[in-house]
């Protein structure tokens, strides 16, 4: 009846658009998050809600539903439990060495820079305030202090004076998932750019999309671009060290590799193994779209071709207040933006309460030129209000 069972270990707005993703090829999708009606629970075949720091909960939803395949959507999950399982015969995707990696910045900074030799700034870890004073010191200012675990790069900023320095190691451990005040005080890179090169393992090969350009603020992305526009030796650098890693750490499906751009240079910063938030930009950009790629991936279904269409951002739509009585308006208006050949799309998450800088929903827009893509999807997102009941 079903190709295959999938288990989601958290539900947001990415794992909500592999679900569908996975539907559309004949999966059977169990859903798990913390809370209920997270977006995948909507339209998925089954749901359990539970922490993915509780093992012995895992263990059981696991054993319940029988997936043949487990994919991790978030950080915070219980990796020793979820090692466990796949050494039980359980498959999880791309790999349980990949999700316990890059649970934590220090275990991907550290197997990136130590074992593989990718290029990264300077960095050291700090368990306290003291420690983080000494790391500032070794890497110099002004540098950037973030925890080790935090979702969406939430807790980051940048040090530029001594003083300062204890001010981003509160802000960092007070943004911290888990109870474990670490964090990583590293050198501050001058770049030319930011960008996500989203890394397709499949069975026969590693496939690479075209570059993701993201702006960020607050530790977390605002608008996002496909392509990227980075020299030549740059990109070639930033493929060769995201085809390393990857392989490195196994398995299939799609990793979102961030690289700092210097000129040529390729800098690595961080990595996920799974779809990434700034490639909401192939839901307009590109065919198959990074979570259709993730699935076909995980599935062992061939890929082709990626094909760009154009031109294209994505803008978040963000929450102003914390409220679980709340309506959108305006979507029809941003819609109208939209032109025969330059299309806006909108991705309303159903997320059941708003949070204060909550991402709620993402406008997509394909134009003639990159600042005519951004622009349009920022002011489709513009468009968007989301309305507060008392």
């Amino acid at each position: 009846m079903y190709l295959a069972t999938l288990m989601l270990l958290g539900s947001g707005e990415l794992g909500r658009e592999f679900a569908i993703a996975a539907k559309r090829l004949g999966c059977r999708v169990i859903a798990c998050d913390r809370y209920a009606q997270a977006p995948a629970m909507q339209c998925s075949d089954a749901f359990e809600v539970f922490s993915m720091l509780d093992g012995a909960a895992l263990r059981a939803a696991v054993e319940k539903h029988r997936p043949d395949v487990i994919v991790p959507e978030i950080e915070a999950i219980d990796t020793a439990t979820l090692a466990e399982l796949e050494r039980e015969g359980w498959r999880v995707a791309p790999s349980a060495k990949a999700v316990q990696l890059t649970m934590n910045r220090d275990g991907i900074r550290e197997f990136a820079a130590r074992e593989l030799g990718l290029v990264t700034s300077r960095y050291k870890f700090a368990e306290s305030r003291e420690e983080a004073l000494a790391a500032a010191q070794s890497v110099g200012l002004p540098c950037v202090i973030k925890p080790v675990m935090s979702s969406s790069g939430k807790g980051q900023s940048t040090a530029r004076t001594v003083e300062e320095v204890g001010v981003a190691w509160d802000y960092a451990v007070a943004k911290m998932r888990g109870d474990r005040p670490r964090v990583i005080v590293e050198e501050f890179i001058a770049f030319d750019s930011e960008i996500t090169l989203l890394t397709v393992a499949t069975q026969t090969g590693v496939l690479f999309c075209a570059p993701v350009g993201h702006r960020q603020e607050a530790g977390d992305y605002r608008e996002s671009w496909q392509p990227a526009g980075i020299p030549r030796g740059a990109l070639e650098s930033a493929q060769n060290q995201a085809r390393k890693v990857v392989e490195a750490l196994g398995g299939t499906g799609i990793f979102g590799v961030e690289f700092f751009i210097r000129g040529d240079e390729a800098i690595f910063s961080e990595l996920s193994p799974r779809p990434h938030d700034t490639g909401m930009v192939t839901l307009i950009s590109q065919s198959p779209n990074e979570f259709d790629l993730h699935a076909r991936a995980i599935l062992g279904l061939p890929i082709p071709a990626i094909e760009f269409a154009g031109p294209s951002a994505s803008a978040v739509i963000l929450a102003s207040q914390d409220s679980d009585r709340f309506r959108f308006e305006g979507l029809a208006e941003a819609l109208a933006l939209g032109h025969p050949g330059k299309p806006v799309d909108v991705r309303l998450f159903a997320k059941p309460n708003t949070l204060t800088n909550r991402r709620m929903g993402v406008a997509l827009a394909r134009a003639g030129s990159i600042d005519e893509a951004i622009e349009t999807a920022i002011n489709a997102a513009a468009k968007v209000e989301i309305r507060y009941e008392s």
